[in-house]
């Protein structure tokens, strides 16, 4: 498991999310913030951890850091980063979506892409 460190300082515990997904996500956010864009990051926990849905600001100008498990970049899914990318740029903001296999198509929403 990684973890999305956010906010000021090293203070802030962050979220854990696996290495593959973490990845994924530091594609989109960095573009994102390259564009000088500012967006909504919502990040929910398995449920047997007892939290609850994270949302969080992301800016150009906050402490975001990526740390990971493992010291191999996992393989990227094309795809699922421009599915995380639709979700950034959606009313919702970004929000992990599951990866699907190749040649399956996700069912539209009302809240966008």
């Amino acid at each position: 498991m990684g973890r999305l460190v956010y906010g000021p300082g090293t203070t802030n515990a962050g979220m854990e999310i696996d290495d593959r997904t973490l990845a994924h996500v530091q594609i989109v956010m960095l573009a994102k913030l390259r564009r000088g864009e500012s967006f909504s990051f919502t990040y929910t926990p398995v449920p047997s951890s007892g939290e609850g849905r994270t949302v969080v600001w992301v800016h150009p100008s906050q402490f975001l850091s990526f740390k990971y498990n493992g010291s191999r970049m996992p393989a990227i899914n094309r795809e699922w980063v421009e599915e995380l990318m639709a979700t950034a740029n959606s009313v919702a903001g970004l929000h992990i979506v599951p990866e699907l296999p190749a040649n399956v198509q996700r069912e539209p929403s009302i809240l966008g892409p």
